[in-house]
């Protein structure tokens, strides 16, 4: 990447003035509830806000870029899975769960299946979120060091210090504006700049040369692609963070309507990065496919629209980061330190659920480090099928059908359900998708403790 001034001036201007004003908005959270749920008075725009702006991570942006380099449309699936599940989470989740008053995942399945439920689906949601943080590290370490100029840990260490910036300080609150603020600069600068690249491919013989595969959603074949898209689905119904937002929302009603609105932000942003990826394919053929987005916008088009998308990006990856940290800071503290020490005192509350939240993040870094060079995606699904394997079914039964499923057999099937999806994406690596096997074994454990009275 050829970096100017100007470049420089406007990504830090860019990142400066998102963050500051996410921090100046924090000034007023003074309690866990408000640093945790935004003292549940978000409307449907600060909602949509925090679950986009923590959706559009690395995945989103920097790794749909990557995957389209090598296999074209393909690679919109996770923006698409990601808006189909926001509007499923509209219709049937949202109302139900904010309508608890709760503020966590693990909470609400305590009142189905007991406290062993809570403190186990904490650890696998905890698990699963944090892989999708590494994710957002990979590309935002890489983007940090190229910019900056400096080594990885240097990089992992401004990296965590914009990330602490942006959410550290009021949480859901901060996440919520600085997502909304991150969306608007993501919209404007990465749609032109992808249309850019859109039309320089159409206009040129380029086009003509790319496989028919490149531009078919199933160029992959059609079954990682419904996988992959499943894995989305199922992932984000029972990802934390996004139940989080939803928690942060003033009315049931507010909840469901922040998720359409998120739906309709998210599913058409990976579409530029698509174009991106097919446009870098031509004429950087032996880039690092990490680097394709941002060597497009630093190299391939006028500074001053460069230069914003780039502080949009990173604004992207650290708001990804940010967002999925305090989901897994809040599960932590709320269902594990507060009833194990029995804590009572907000403010302590409050300190511990930061320190958590900051711990998460150095953890983040520090597995991202250790695995520079991996595909992003590969973290974001995987981290999909960890979640989804363990805690989609009983919090669907939890739902929609309370009541029916005895509480010894839910834990069994959150045990061990998440175990067969870790053994198949880690050590047997059999060709099914781990998410299939760890529904199959979560359902083959439900069934025997279906009642039909409650």
């Amino acid at each position: 990447m050829h970096l100017t001034m100007m470049h420089m001036g406007i990504i830090i201007a860019t990142l400066v003035c998102v963050i500051g004003i996410g921090i100046y908005s924090s000034r007023s959270v003074r309690s866990a509830a408000g640093y945790s749920v935004g003292g549940r008075s978000a409307g449907a725009p600060l909602v949509a806000g925090s679950i986009a702006g923590t959706v559009v991570g690395g995945g989103a942006t920097v790794g749909t870029a990557q995957l389209a380099y090598h296999f074209g449309l393909s690679a919109w699936w996770f923006t698409l899975g990601s808006g189909i599940a926001f509007i499923i989470m509209g219709l049937f989740y949202a109302k139900k769960m904010r309508g608890t008053g709760l503020e966590t995942i693990p909470q609400f399945l305590a009142m189905h299946y007991g406290k062993k439920a809570e403190e186990l689906s904490s650890v696998i949601s905890s698990i699963g979120i944090l892989f999708s943080a590494v994710a957002s590290c990979l590309p935002g370490i890489e983007i940090v060091a190229e910019v900056f100029h400096v080594d990885a840990y240097t990089a992992s260490a401004l990296l965590i210090l914009l990330v602490a910036a942006y959410t550290f300080f009021g949480g859901m609150k901060s996440a919520g504006i600085g997502g909304m603020l991150k969306m608007g600069i993501i919209w404007v600068a990465l749609f032109i700049a992808g249309w850019e690249a859109f039309q320089t491919v159409h206009e040129t013989a380029a086009w003509s040369q790319f496989p028919a595969a490149q531009f078919s959603l199933f160029g992959r074949g059609a079954e990682p692609a419904l996988a992959n898209l499943f894995s989305v689905l199922v992932g984000v119904l029972c990802t934390q963070t996004y139940i989080q937002c939803i928690f942060s929302a003033d009315t049931p009603s507010t909840a469901s309507a922040g998720c359409f609105l998120a739906a309709a932000i998210v599913i058409p942003v990976g579409l530029p990065s698509v174009a991106v990826g097919l446009y870098m394919q031509t004429l950087y053929p032996d880039i690092q496919p990490i680097m394709v987005l941002p060597t497009y916008l630093i190299n391939e088009v006028h500074p001053l629209l460069g230069g914003l998308a780039m502080g949009g990006i990173i604004l992207s990856l650290i708001g990804g980061i940010g967002g999925l940290t305090l989901g897994i800071g809040t599960m932590i503290t709320r269902d594990m330190i507060v009833p194990l020490c029995r804590m009572t005192d907000d403010r302590k509350m409050l300190t511990v659920n930061k320190l958590t939240v900051l711990f998460v993040m150095l953890l983040a870094c520090f597995i991202a480090i250790l695995n520079r060079g991996s595909e992003v995606l590969f973290w974001t699904y995987i981290s999909m099928a960890l979640r989804g394997g363990g805690i989609f079914l009983p919090l669907t039964l939890a739902v929609f059908w309370p009541g029916h499923v005895k509480r010894g057999w839910a834990v069994l099937s959150m045990l061990g359900s998440t175990a067969a999806a870790l053994l198949t994406a880690t050590v047997v690596k059999l060709t099914i998708d781990p998410l299939f096997v760890g529904l199959i074994v979560s359902a083959l454990l439900l069934l025997p403790g279906i009642r039909m009275k409650k």
